[in-house]
């Protein structure tokens, strides 16, 4: 699990723990990591961290062979890890930053699963969950490069699953509106936006990073193996309007 140290990974985390998989949590965030990790074990459970900085290949690479080397093989893969970058509206956003972001969010999935499909296919089954965004679905002023890179991750997701799932490699992603992280915490702190934030969910609430969690663990699970090349949303009716 890729940006597992808070947020929505560390719930991933947590709930494939709860069912009996052995984990490798993957982050940036050291001290975090491996505390996770630490209470993981703590509680019965059988987790490692290591430090992975996604825009980098060769991290990802070390993660597959930490889990290799840790529990003998990878079933599952969840690609997670992503920023927000800042917000400017199309035309005055840096390239700097468009670079930065795409480099995370978008390219860092490729790498990650460019390492993560080769163990799958020797073993001849695996999943890989790409967590992408309603950004993924729709435009969000402000985010360009957020926005491109969370559709970028759903063309990608389709690609993979045409190429490999009849190799028994099963490719999905799913799609979180506003959930209650630490991404948005500042937002969520501000009153007179919050409940513009609150409003766009039909639902009439923020989501829970457990409630992601859930629908990614439903995808690593052979009761999902007719899917793949999906997309779902996990969005409280964000969609639906």
């Amino acid at each position: 699990v890729t940006g597992a140290a808070s947020g929505i990974g560390a719930a991933i985390a947590r709930r494939f723990v709860q069912q009996g998989a052995s984990v490798v949590l993957a982050d940036i965030q050291d001290g975090p990591g491996q505390q996770l990790a630490d209470e993981l074990c703590h509680s019965g459970g059988k987790a490692i961290y290591v430090h992975c900085n996604v825009a980098d290949p060769e991290h990802h690479t070390a993660c597959v062979e930490a889990a290799m080397r840790e529990y003998g093989r990878l079933d599952i893969a969840v690609n997670n890890a992503g920023i927000a970058g800042q917000g400017a509206p199309t035309a005055e956003f840096p390239i700097d930053e468009w670079r930065r972001v795409v480099d995370v969010n978008l390219s860092g999935v490729f790498y990650g699963m460019r390492a993560q499909l080769p163990v799958m296919l020797k073993q001849g089954k695996g999943s890989i969950i790409v967590v992408s965004s309603i950004l993924g679905a729709v435009g969000f002023a402000g985010a360009p490069a957020y926005t491109a890179s969370k559709h970028g991750l759903l063309g990608l997701v389709r690609a993979a699953a045409l190429d490999h799932s009849s190799q028994g490699v099963r490719v999905n992603a799913v799609g979180p509106a506003f959930i209650d992280t630490p991404m948005i915490s500042g937002v969520m702190q501000m009153p007179e936006i919050a409940g513009s934030v609150v409003a766009r969910h039909p639902i009439g609430r923020i989501g829970t990073p457990e409630e992601v969690a859930a629908v990614v663990a439903f995808l690593g699970s052979d009761e999902a193996s007719f899917v793949t090349g999906s997309y779902i949303p996990v969005d409280g009716g964000y969609l639906a309007q």
